[in-house]
């Protein structure tokens, strides 16, 4: 009902107008301009062919009153249904004669209604240069359509607009108001007319003459637009002041808010105005001289801030920080330096000096200071050898005192040292005779007796005190039958001495290519059970490593652990080794470093033994201490003749000689005998 009302208020409008102004005739053309027209009429089936007929009537009539030609009014027409017909472009006739000839040659395609798809051929093929659309002039269509489109017209048609294309809509009977305003361009009240029926149509062609050839309507009529009203051809549109854009109404305006839509390049604050923007900064900041970014207020630069050492800007105020090592008083601008070493934050061991947050260490005279620049050690002077004591120097932090060994006495000086007579002042306990030396003193026996273990009684020798360790080759050159041989041979040299716990013990090494203890030191304690292990030993065979076997000896043979007594209780430690050919490996390192450890070495060669080596084996004088034969036949007789030093030979003229059974080393040995050359030297002398 409200449909029919609002068509026969369109028909009265257009009686109206029709009556107001006088028709155009074929002499009386419309001077509108140029313009680019092109006509999209609905050729689906619900068009009956009377309708149709009147449609072509209706387009005839307006070309009749407008000034067809290639620089004036150009004229296209495109039918659709489900499918599209391009009649004819723009370009095609330059006459009205020809456009009147080819709108009457139309044949409707009687389908569907795709009013969208139309829309779209349209925008993107009929308003084109190449099918005759011209720049900068106006381009207009007019879609008359009977029903409700079968497609989505109203996205296409929003961007037929934005590309430029005024867009009237006509619908006639069936025709959907809600599509006619979704295709048409604002104001719709002057791009959408409804009619009840086809034969109504030509009033809307009265209508689109008036406004294609009529009056001014920015100046004649009530346009509405808010800021600018801008002319067309029998239309008119809005526009907006710069700053502002164009709302959806046609004609009210809104400030383009640059702020609100980020395109801006403020750091801070953007101040909006229409179209147009300022920056500005927050409390605290100032803006720069791009005017766009911000930088913090200084108020350090203020030069009123008072501050002990530094002023640090903060936002909207400053405060003030001290140097390293100083600490903020609470009146938060005097600086004070803070003592680590009086307030006991520090880890030295004795002298903490002070500098502002820091710290040295230091140490008491007579101290020096460590690596670690923290703890102290006392300066030895003594270790240092930085003192001039004749024997005892005796530290204290920085200095020394000398002192004495046993035996002598402190001069004046406080650093030299005078022998005492030992045998005169203490109670020596000597049986026969007490004999001086140097800070100390030894006892004696008449000829034909030896001093016994207590180092002061005199009696027989039966045997001497010694921790013994062989060490066999067992190499590939010694063969199984030479092997026994000198298994034989260490059996011999065991009978002449006087095996037991607290005798003479003896420990048992075999080396070839390595190194195998057989027995060690504290193992047995008989001869019997001694010889029993020895034959029981296996021959190795391989290499000849010498200098292997020495360093075994002297790192492991003589540890308390494997048998051998204390140094302290002066036992001589004696070490024998049996050899037949070169060594493999050096031996010189290791013969040194046992004969520097107090061990007396034997060296006993065979055969292809090297002379050389075995007197680098062997303790001086190397004649007492030597052995070779070129036979392991004969090595029995070495065994004879090897004693071993168990007891002394016997003593010629009136030379006393000390046992060294009780002697404490080999070098008191050594001390009383030449002090028992020098006493028969006297004799002589006398």
């Amino acid at each position: 009902m409200k449909m029919r009302q609002l068509g026969a208020l369109c028909l009265l409008t257009l009686a109206a107008l029709a009556s107001a102004r006088p028709k155009a005739g074929p002499e009386q053309k419309c001077k509108s301009g140029p313009v680019d027209l092109v006509f999209l009429i609905d050729s689906s089936r619900s068009v009956r062919p009377h309708e149709f007929e009147t449609m072509r009537k209706f387009m005839i009539d307006i070309l009749s009153t407008l000034d067809i030609g290639l620089n004036a009014t150009r004229v296209a027409v495109v039918q659709y249904s489900s499918q599209l017909r391009n009649e004819f472009s723009l370009k095609t006739h330059a006459k009205l004669d020809a456009m009147v000839k080819g709108i009457n040659e139309i044949i409707p395609l009687a389908q569907g209604t795709m009013t969208g798809l139309a829309i779209k051929y349209i925008m993107d093929s009929a308003f084109i240069a190449e099918e005759g659309d011209r720049p900068q002039v106006p381009n207009v269509a007019v879609i008359v359509t009977d029903g409700r489109p079968q497609d989505r017209v109203a996205e296409v048609a929003a961007e037929a607009r934005e590309k430029g294309i005024e867009i009237y809509a006509v619908g006639v009977a069936r025709a959907d108001m809600a599509s006619l305003r979704a295709m048409a361009s604002p104001p719709f009240e002057d791009h959408v007319f409804l009619v009840e029926s086809f034969d109504l149509i030509h009033q809307f062609g009265l209508q689109f003459q008036d406004k294609l050839c009529g009056m001014d309507l920015c100046l004649e009529s009530d346009h509405g637009c808010e800021h600018i009203c801008e002319s067309s051809p029998g239309s008119f549109h809005c526009l907006c002041l710069p700053g502002y854009t164009l709302n959806e109404d046609g004609k009210t305006c809104a400030a383009i808010d640059l702020c609100a839509q980020g395109k801006h390049d403020c750091e801070q604050i953007c101040v909006s105005s229409p179209g147009s923007f300022t920056c500005d900064c927050n409390k605290g900041y100032k803006l720069n001289d791009d005017k766009k970014t911000c930088s913090m207020i200084d108020y350090c630069s203020f030069g009123n801030h008072s501050c002990d050492h530094e002023c640090v800007s903060v936002l909207n105020g400053y405060h003030c920080r001290c140097n390293q090592g100083y600490r903020l008083l609470d009146d938060g601008k005097t600086c004070q330096a803070i003592d680590l070493c009086a307030e006991g934050k520090h880890d030295c061991e004795q002298i903490c000096i002070s500098a502002p947050g820091v710290f040295t260490c230091d140490c008491n005279e007579g101290y020096t200071l460590n690596e670690d620049k923290k703890t102290c050690t006392p300066i030895d002077l003594c270790a240092e050898g930085k003192h001039d004591c004749e024997q005892i120097c005796i530290s204290a932090p920085g200095v020394f005192t000398c002192d004495c060994n046993k035996g002598f006495k402190l001069n004046k000086d406080k650093k030299t040292c005078t022998n005492m007579d030992m045998c005169n002042t203490v109670e020596h306990g000597c049986e026969h005779q007490c004999v001086n030396t140097l800070g100390s003193y030894y006892c004696i026996c008449p000829e034909g007796q030896l001093l016994q273990e207590d180092g002061k009684s005199c009696g027989t020798c039966k045997s001497a005190n010694i921790d013994l360790v062989l060490l066999i080759d067992g190499s590939k050159s010694v063969r199984p039958q030479n092997f026994e041989l000198v298994k034989k041979f260490v059996n011999q040299v065991v009978d002449s001495l006087d095996v037991s716990a607290h005798g003479t013990r003896v420990g048992l090494v075999q080396y070839s290519s390595r190194v195998r203890t057989e027995f060690p030191l504290n193992m047995y304690h008989t001869a019997e059970e001694i010889k029993a292990a020895v034959m029981k030993v296996d021959y190795m065979e391989k290499g000849t490593m010498t200098g292997l076997a020495l360093k075994h000896m002297l790192e492991n043979s003589f540890l308390e652990s494997e048998g051998a007594r204390p140094s302290s209780r002066n036992i001589p430690r004696i070490g024998l080794v049996f050899t037949d050919g070169r060594s493999q490996d050096d031996i010189t390192e290791y013969a040194k470093k046992a004969k520097e450890a107090g061990i007396t070495m034997y060296a006993v060669g065979v055969g292809k033994a090297v002379e050389d080596e075995l007197r680098v084996i062997a303790s001086e004088p190397q004649e007492k201490h030597f052995y070779y034969t070129t036979d392991f036949t004969a090595i029995s007789n070495i065994a004879e003749n090897l004693k071993l030093n168990v007891c002394p030979e016997e003593s010629q003229g009136e030379i006393e000689v000390k046992d060294p059974c009780a002697c404490e080393s080999l070098v008191e040995f050594q001390q009383a005998t030449m002090s028992s050359l020098e006493q028969l030297t006297q004799k002589h002398i006398l």
